[in-house]
């Protein structure tokens, strides 16, 4: 299904617009459901898939992105599709080596280690030729498509890249970046700028390859407290909501609807309702009456079932459901889980979980 298409423009009418509309804040029929990490280990197409394959090279294949990114919405009614492909392909593009270990994760060769170490960085990206191949895989799978469902585009955000980078992969305290906030804030802020107008120009040119809505991942906002967040993630997250909307204007592109997810910061909820994005993400250790009192009416929540409510039994699965919407309410509201999908995750459950979406709000709004 996945051939290249040469022309980005002509692409097919958009059939499903529900996902969209709840992200701008318009009213839905039932409320548009779809889960981070939704192409995943867990389907044994996408292990088939990518068996052969190493993590980065899948990547860098946008046929096999298509592929990777259509085979959840072959099984399930999902209202929206994200692009297969991972946030380290930022600090890859600034000339990092990063490379997937079996059993371990994404694992940098050369970490940053002193503050010499960041003139080792590309001060200029030029992202088309950087990464290319992912604006490639957006436009093939836009038309590949057909206008289902909208295509969302994604980046990490400046403070989650910049402790992979810092780490050199996954880390429990992240302490060896948070030293650097500490020991170095000028070049702290001196890369997170870096990464921010990086960040910037790789989600204008998502939008310019046929993305129709854009994540930011703070994934790593947990690991901060609210005054390094105050410093040091917000204004970037900030910045970067502005920037790619005035650069979007520029080069008169749509106007697309932005997420923030930033995990584990509900200390921060309000300043994120505020920072310019239509949608906040919450993960799920807050309750949606609390989210919704601290965010206000003029932005959409997407969340936030905590992705162990999964292994539960079906019927269990539904009533989880019902009481996260009766919660959050199926107006401006996108339903997702707190966190990704886990490989061992059964397809069945998943969906159990998009058909529960789907049926118990078309009944409360009936009702």
């Amino acid at each position: 299904i996945c051939s290249f298409v040469r022309s980005p423009k002509g692409f097919p009418k958009l059939k499903n617009d529900t996902f969209l509309r709840a992200a701008r804040g318009e009213e839905t029929e039932h409320t548009p459901v779809w889960c981070m990490r939704q192409a995943g280990r867990y389907l044994p197409e996408f292990r088939e898939t990518r068996a052969a394959q190493d993590f980065f090279a899948t990547c860098r294949s946008p046929k096999l992105c298509c592929e990777l990114t259509l085979q959840p919405l072959r099984r399930f009614p999902l209202d929206a599709a994200i692009i297969f492909s991972d946030i380290l392909v930022v600090p890859q593009a600034l000339g990092m080596e990063v490379v997937m270990v079996p059993g371990k994760g994404p694992t940098f060769t050369e970490p940053l280690k002193e503050v010499e170490d960041l003139l080792k960085l590309r001060q200029k990206v030029d992202v088309a030729a950087e990464l290319g191949y992912v604006f490639q895989a957006i436009t093939l799978t836009r038309h590949s498509l057909e206008g289902r469902v909208p295509l969302i585009g994604f980046s990490g955000a400046p403070w989650t890249l910049m402790s992979y980078m810092i780490e050199g992969g996954g880390s429990t305290t992240m302490a060896k970046a948070k030293s650097w906030l500490y020991r170095h804030p000028e070049a702290s802020h001196r890369l997170l700028r870096l990464l921010a107008d990086v960040v910037t120009d790789y989600l204008v040119g998502q939008v310019a390859a046929g993305a129709q809505a854009l994540q930011l991942f703070e994934s790593h906002a947990g690991h901060l407290g609210p005054e390094q967040f105050q410093d040091f993630a917000l204004p970037y997250i900030r910045d970067i909501s502005q920037a790619v909307k005035s650069k979007l204007k520029e080069e008169a592109l749509p106007l697309v609807p932005m997420i923030i997810f930033a995990k584990d910061a509900h200390y921060a909820l309000r300043d994120l309702a505020r920072a310019g994005y239509e949608v906040v993400g919450l993960d799920w250790t807050i309750r949606p009456q609390e989210a919704r009192a601290q965010t206000g009416k003029d932005v959409t929540l997407q969340g936030n079932l905590d992705p162990c409510a999964l292994y539960a039994p079906k019927e269990k699965i539904g009533e989880l459901v019902k009481k996260m919407l009766e919660g959050f309410g199926t107006q401006r509201y996108i339903a997702n889980l707190g966190h990704g999908l886990y490989p061992d995750m059964n397809p069945e459950h998943v969906g159990a979980f998009v058909e529960a979406v789907h049926a118990h709000s078309r009944h409360i709004n009936k009702h």
